[in-house]
């Protein structure tokens, strides 16, 4: 065998095998390019229930919980499917803090999924939930204040939240503005301002903002801006499009 042959194939043998792509990675690569075909979701989740059956990791809890969340908000066809989404999310989160109790992130997924299914649910009807979720705002924000995630999700409690029960658009806005100073690319935060705008009457400030979202060329989340955040900004535009 000739010398360079033979250095090729010692090579060949020594060399250490590729290491197998993790569920959680595959996961996060799917969950990446949902905006191409939104399915994939469903595989995601497929793979994290089954490795979560094998391994009780915080971080495949944390992950399934994100998944869950985006589940809920482009897969569920119906009221149920949303709840039964956002409530599985919820118990993951709630099983994640047990678990590791400064995990900014399984807070964040607990936190997201409880406000969206009592979104899904009626704010009056989930009342109950407020001191939760106003808890939950709090510890994310010690743990991280500059999370941009926490900032919107706090602005979106204020604005949704009645004033009667402790809404406050003076403090979504503030929320809201912290995301954006932090990310001006995280395109869901500035879809909400823009809707604060709308309810206060500011067409001038949406319009400007719902343009931006509708122009970005680097969102942060591409699948996210392509999936909720553009489609949302459009019809938003459109439908204030004869106010002056």
């Amino acid at each position: 065998m000739r010398p360079a042959l033979l250095a090729l194939v010692l090579l060949a043998l020594l060399a250490p095998p590729a290491r197998a792509e993790s569920p959680l990675d595959a996961a996060r690569a799917l969950v990446a390019r949902y905006h191409e075909d939104r399915a994939v979701l469903d595989r995601a989740r497929d793979l994290l229930e089954a490795a979560l059956a094998r391994d009780r990791r915080v971080e495949t809890m944390v992950l399934l919980a994100y998944v869950q969340f985006l589940w809920g908000d482009v897969r569920a066809t119906t009221e149920d499917e949303k709840l039964a989404a956002y409530g599985r999310g919820r118990e993951l989160g709630r099983r994640a803090i047990e678990l590791a109790p400064k995990s900014h992130d399984a807070h964040l997924w607990y936190a997201i999924n409880t406000g969206r299914w009592g979104q899904t649910k009626g704010v009056l009807r989930s009342l109950f939930l407020l001191p939760t979720v106003r808890e939950e705002i709090d510890i994310l924000l010690e743990l991280n204040p500059r999370s941009v995630r926490a900032h919107a999700f706090a602005g979106n409690v204020f604005l949704e939240v009645p004033r009667l029960f402790g809404g406050d658009r003076e403090k979504a806005q503030a929320h809201f503005k912290k995301a954006l100073e932090l990310d001006p690319h995280f395109s869901v935060a500035r879809v909400d301002l823009a809707r604060l705008y709308i309810a206060e009457g500011r067409w001038a400030d949406a319009r400007r903002e719902l343009a931006r979202v509708v122009g970005e060329q680097a969102p942060t989340i591409v699948a996210d801006w392509t999936v909720k955040d553009l489609p949302r900004a459009r019809t938003l535009l459109a439908s204030i499009a004869d106010k002056t």
